[in-house]
């Protein structure tokens, strides 16, 4: 059992060979081909899906500044105008042990990225604090999130005119390395983390304003293994595990407590999409199972009282995270990252009834 001050295993800059990943680091260009994205070797690389479904790629997206390449961490947004924003951490010139946070910008798929640039660091510099999350809200601003040295939450965002502002001080202590962060059904950004007494949420109630912290929820939960997402209602469903092992889902805008799921298979973290099986809107949940494979569960999407019933697919491997997203025509498209190697990825069949999925295949 972990405990519940600790993640199943606490990451760290530059203390995993395998890149730390958040965020959709899988996404969907206007045009409906895909893209990922991972860190690697001290930048960015990018794969691209081409007009036949074969896949282009690595083609690197920089990152390398004036101390050295990036750290082995990616975290990735879009936004509804469907530009990607890569968020990832780089050491400070001069500063023994520091990172600062650089952004780049995709505006459209295969086409390069803009120059990676400095935001700086949530105590203005200072040494690795957890893994940042992002957000774009429903106007295209990019919200990062960075867990300070005080062990709560900073936020910086972007301006409307272009620019940043400073960052922003969202309070809290001793919270999850990993935050998730997600734009809900009205545009505005939301962010969950654990603490070691429960669950902290900070939304936006306004337009461009400053994400607000609610009153934490006593809860049992693991630290990293937190995934969200949005609903067909626009409200925003977190999904982690409680110290039992126990898979929970709690939505505070659905008046939804954390709620009881079904057993984990693992005990890492899991990722959360959407899809359409057999016409009907389904969240499907990913984790890696004990013996390596990646399981699958679906539900309705917001019946959480359905339960659910996990599937395992493709090969055992030692470590992975898994991506899930949607295709144009609604179907899950799932892709995993396997150690330091490419991409894995599958697609739900089109004529098969239920969650049905096509034969794993490397990307590059």
């Amino acid at each position: 059992m972990a405990n519940r001050s600790q993640a199943p295993n606490a990451p760290s800059d530059g203390s995993s060979t395998a890149p730390l990943l958040q965020g959709d680091w899988l996404t969907r260009g206007a045009e409906g081909r895909f893209s990922a994205y991972l860190p690697r070797d001290g930048e960015v690389v990018r794969w691209t899906e081409q007009p036949d479904g074969s896949w282009s790629g690595p083609v690197s997206l920089g990152g390398p500044g004036p101390a050295g390449g990036l750290t082995p961490f990616l975290a990735v947004g879009q936004g509804v105008d469907r530009y990607v924003h890569l968020l990832a951490l780089r050491p400070t010139a001069g500063e023994e042990g520091h990172v600062e946070l650089v952004h780049s910008v995709q505006f459209q798929t295969g086409r390069p990225a803009l120059e990676w640039r400095s935001i700086g660091h949530s105590n203005g510099k200072g040494p690795w604090t957890g893994n940042p999350a992002v957000a774009v809200d429903g106007r295209g601003r990019v919200y990062a999130f960075m867990r300070n040295g005080g062990g709560g939450l900073s936020v910086r965002a972007q301006k409307d005119a272009g620019g940043w502002h400073p960052w922003w001080d969202l309070l809290g202590s001793k919270t999850d390395p990993s935050p998730v962060a997600i734009t809900n059904g009205s545009g505005f950004v939301e962010l969950f983390s654990s603490h070691a007494k429960g669950l902290v949420r900070y939304v936006q109630r306004e337009s461009g304003a400053r994400p607000l912290r609610e009153e934490l929820l006593p809860a049992s939960v693991t630290m990293g293994t937190l995934a969200a997402t949005t609903g067909p209602s626009g409200h925003v469903t977190l999904f982690y595990l409680d110290q039992d092992g126990q898979v929970r889902a709690w939505s505070p805008e659905r008046s939804l407590e954390p709620t009881v799921l079904g057993k984990a298979v693992g005990t890492g973290r899991l990722s959360a999409g959407r899809c359409l099986i057999d016409g009907s809107e389904q969240t499907v949940l990913a984790q890696q199972s004990a013996d390596g494979r990646l399981a699958l569960a679906a539900f309705p999407s917001e019946q959480e009282t359905e339960g659910i019933q996990w599937s395992e697919t493709g090969e055992r491997h030692g470590e992975l995270a898994a991506v899930l997203t949607r295709g144009g025509d609604g179907r899950l498209v799932a892709m995993a990252r396997v150690g330091t190697g490419a991409p894995i990825t599958t697609r739900q069949k089109a004529s098969a009834e239920g969650l049905v999925l096509e034969g794993w295949r490397s990307i590059g």
